[in-house]
C-alpha cells in the first residue's frame, strides 16, 4: 500500500497512514525513493487489499464502564500528570488524536506531551501540546498538512508521524496551568509487530524558546548527536516591536562541519513561502497563524522535510538568524538588523542512538508571550448594565468565562448595551474583546469612552467564542464605559443577537529595558 509517511523512521525513505489526498501530493517523490522502499505509481490506495501482519491496537480515554457509561475523557488537576498509555513493543504509533476542554487561556501551551521510548529517562518527545500539533502561542487554529491536521476551529488535533519502538512506549500529559483541565479526550492508535527493521529510528520532537531572542547569536533550532535525519521545524514568533522579523537565514551544520552545508536566504524562504508571510497551509509547509507586523502580533510557520530530510551520521546543528526590519524614534531605520522578538520552536527528527538530554522546559507561565488581565466579564456586568429595550440576560455557554456570557436578544438593529468598568491606575495596554459568533448573531460596533475601537461581524455557522484584538489604548485611572451597538447583520445571519464574554488587557511577558537600542545590541 502506498503510504506517504510510510517510513520516515527508516534511514532514507519518505513517510505512515494518511489521507489519500495527502498521498497524492507525494507521487512525484516516487522516482527518487530507494529501491527497497519504492512506492507504486498511480493509485495511492494500491496495496490496501493485501493482508497485514501486524495487530491493530488502541489506547484511548474510553470510559472504564464502556458498556454503560459515556465518561470518555480524563481530567488533570492543576500541576498534575496523566499517563495516557504504556505500550509493550515491538510496535509503531501511527496516529494521535486529542481534543481538550480547559478553562485556562492559552491552555495548549500550558499542557505538555511527553513520550518515552524503551524505558528511557529523558523523553524523546517533550513539547507543549499546541506546538507539537503545529500551532504555537496556545492558540486554537485549524490547518491541514501531511503529518499534522487540526480541525474544529483548532480543537481537534491529529498527528500522523510514525513512531516505532522496540520494547515499550509511555505517553504522558502534564497540566502546567493553575486551573484544572476538565477533559482530555484522546486516541493513541498503534500497530503491534513481531519485529521491527534494524534501521528503524526513533521519533523525536523538542521544544525550545528564547523570550526574547539573545542578541549576538543565532536562534538554535536543534543541536543533535547520533545518526538520523531531520524532518521538520515549527517556528513561532511574537513581535516585540513593529516590523518584519523574517530576514534571518537558516544554517545546517552536519557532522561537525565548521561551515554550514545548507545555507538559506531568508526565514520565509526556509518555510517555502516568499515576500513575507500570510496565513496559509499545505502538505509540506504553511503559516497557519499570522496576525501581522505590529507589536504583539503572533505567527507560526512549519516546514516538513518529507521530500528532503537532512541526514546526519554523527551530529547536526540547525540555526536560524533573528533578523529583520526596524524603525527607530529618530526617524531612521534598518531592513536587516537583529531583533529581540519572542521566538519558540519545535525540532522534529529521527535517530537511532539515545539522544543527549536537553534542558528542562520553562515553567508553564514562562512559555507565554503575554498574560491577559481581565477588565470586564460580561455575565458579571449584566445587573449594572444599561441597554436598549432588547432582552438582556446571562446565558450558560461552553468555552467562555465561567461558562456564562452576556446575551442581548434584539429583534432588529439599533440595539445597544453599555458596560462600565474601572482601572486602578493609568496604563497603556493591548485590548482584546472576547465575543461569541453564531448563525443568528449580528454586526456590532464597539466604542470605548465614546471612541470607536472595532466593527465586528459576529456571524458564524457554528457557536464559536472568538477574541477580537482592538489595538493599543491608553487607559486613565478611573471609570470607563464600553458600548456595543448593533449596526445590522450579514446576509448569512438569521438574527441580530450579541454574545459578549469579556474585555481583557494583554500584558507582555517581555518589555525592552529603558534606553535599550537594537543598534547598540548588534553582534
Amino acid at each position: 500500500m502506498f503510504n506517504p509517511l510510510q517510513a520516515p523512521h527508516r534511514r532514507l525513505s519518505g513517510i505512515a497512514a494518511l489521507q489519500p489526498l495527502a498521498a497524492l501530493a507525494l507521487t512525484f517523490l516516487l522516482a527518487a525513493a530507494p529501491a527497497r522502499a519504492q512506492m507504486p505509481l498511480g493509485n495511492p490506495l494500491a496495496g490496501l487489499e493485501l493482508l497485514k501482519t501486524f495487530e491493530t491496537r488502541r489506547a484511548s480515554s474510553s470510559s472504564a464502564d464502556w458498556r454503560n457509561g459515556n465518561g470518555d475523557n480524563r481530567s488533570i488537576p492543576a500541576g498534575g500528570v496523566l499517563t495516557l498509555a504504556e505500550l509493550e513493543g515491538p510496535g509503531v504509533i501511527t496516529h494521535l488524536w486529542f481534543t481538550i476542554a480547559h478553562k485556562a487561556p492559552f491552555y495548549s501551551r500550558l499542557m505538555v506531551l511527553r513520550i518515552y521510548w524503551d524505558g528511557e529517562t529523558h523523553p524523546s518527545v517533550e513539547c507543549p501540546i499546541g506546538d507539537f500539533f503545529g500551532i504555537g502561542h496556545g492558540v486554537d487554529q485549524s490547518f491541514v498538512s501531511i503529518p499534522l491536521r487540526v480541525s474544529s476551529e483548532g480543537r481537534a488535533r491529529n498527528c500522523y508521524w510514525p513512531m516505532p519502538f522496540r520494547r515499550s512506549a509511555r505517553l504522558t500529559v502534564s497540566n502546567d496551568s493553575e486551573t484544572r483541565c476538565d477533559a482530555l479526550y484522546y486516541y493513541v492508535d498503534w500497530q503491534k509487530h513481531q519485529t521491527l527493521p534494524a534501521d528503524a529510528a526513533y521519533f523525536h520532537a523538542m521544544y525550545r524558546q528564547e523570550h526574547p531572542c539573545v542578541m549576538g547569536r543565532n536562534y538554535l533550532l536543534a543541536d543533535l548527536e547520533g545518526r538520523g535525519h531531520y524532518v521538520g521545524t515549527i517556528q513561532s514568533v511574537c513581535h516585540s516591536s513593529p516590523g518584519w522579523y523574517g530576514e534571518g537565514d537558516d544554517f545546517f551544520f552536519i557532522d561537525g562541519a565548521t561551515e554550514p552545508q545548507l545555507r538559506g536566504t531568508g526565514t520565509e524562504d526556509y518555510f517555502c513561502d516568499a515576500w513575507g508571510f500570510r496565513q496559509q497551509d499545505g502538505p509540506f509547509y504553511g503559516t497557519p497563524l499570522w496576525e501581522g507586523f505590529g507589536t504583539g502580533d503572533r505567527g507560526t510557520a512549519y516546514r516538513f522535510h518529507l521530500a528532503d530530510p537532512v541526514t546526519f551520521r554523527k551530529s547536526l546543528r540547525a540555526e536560524i538568524e533573528h533578523k529583520g526590519s526596524q524603525h527607530f524614534p529618530d526617524g531612521t531605520g534598518s531592513g536587516f538588523i537583529e531583533r529581540d522578538d519572542l521566538m519558540s520552536s519545535v525540532a522534529i527528527w529521527y535517530q537511532t542512538e539515545p539522544h543527549k538530554p536537553w534542558p528542562p522546559l520553562p515553567p508553564g507561565a514562562a512559555r507565554l508571550s503575554f498574560r491577559e488581565m481581565p477588565l470586564l466579564v460580561g455575565w458579571k456586568a449584566v445587573p449594572g448594565a444599561t441597554h436598549s429595550d432588547a432582552p438582556l440576560e446571562v446565558q450558560k455557554l461552553g468555552g467562555v468565562t465561567d461558562g456564562k456570557q452576556l446575551w442581548l436578544r434584539p429583534s432588529g438593529s439599533n440595539a445597544w448595551v453599555e458596560l462600565a468598568f474601572e482601572v486602578a491606575e493609568a496604563q497603556t495596554v493591548d485590548l482584546v474583546g472576547k465575543l461569541v459568533h453564531a448563525r443568528d448573531y449580528g454586526m456590532y460596533r464597539a466604542r470605548l469612552d465614546g471612541r470607536q475601537v472595532a466593527v465586528m461581524d459576529l456571524y458564524h455557522p457554528t457557536v464559536t467564542p472568538t477574541p477580537h484584538r482592538w489595538g493599543r489604548h491608553a487607559l486613565a485611572a478611573g471609570k470607563h464605559v464600553l458600548r456595543l451597538e448593533c449596526i445590522g447583520k450579514s446576509e448569512k445571519s438569521t438574527g441580530y443577537l450579541l454574545g459578549f464574554d469579556a474585555l481583557t488587557a494583554r500584558v507582555p511577558a517581555y518589555v525592552r529595558p529603558p534606553g535599550f537600542d537594537l543598534r547598540k545590541a548588534q553582534r
